[in-house]
């Protein structure tokens, strides 16, 4: 029996696949567990706007994550931090502080786990940092660290 999967089921088939089972197993199974649907040609349909609805959705995505990347470029995120001798920050400045900051200053929210720093920011002066706003896409933001008054 042919049917379409519902949920990932181990050793058996990932959401969407379609595949050939035995048919008690489907039946007492996979579909009674609502693992999968009978492959009938309505539910194939159902399958493949679902396919389609989803790569509309993958490619709005990509291209907001586009449109942030430039807007990430023209701006720089300025955030005051006590130091000492040599420009050398008392404490680190880090990927939450840099969030926040990008929020308050020019109202773009960002998650504080996609800013890749190798390390915190420990000295004045301008740092590039990377955003990784899409798997394909990272932006490059200026963060301009200055001495607090």
């Amino acid at each position: 029996m042919k049917v379409i999967f519902i949920k990932d089921v181990k050793g058996k088939g990932k959401k969407g696949e379609i595949k050939n089972v035995a048919d008690g197993y489907a039946h007492n199974f996979l579909i009674k567990n609502g693992y999968a649907v009978e492959a009938t040609p309505a539910n194939l349909k159902k399958l493949e706007a679902q396919k389609k609805k989803a790569a509309q959705q993958a490619q709005q995505e990509l291209e907001e994550a586009k449109q942030l990347q430039e807007k990430l470029a023209n701006i720089q995120v300025e955030i005051s931090a006590k130091s000492g001798e040599g420009g050398r920050l008392f404490g680190s400045i880090t990927s939450k502080q840099i969030a926040e900051q990008l929020l308050k200053q020019h109202n773009i929210k960002v998650d504080k786990r996609k800013i890749e720093m190798e390390d915190a920011i420990r000295s004045l002066g301008v740092t590039r940092v990377d955003i990784k706003l899409h798997p394909e896409v990272t932006a490059t933001l200026a963060v301009h660290v200055v001495e607090e008054k």
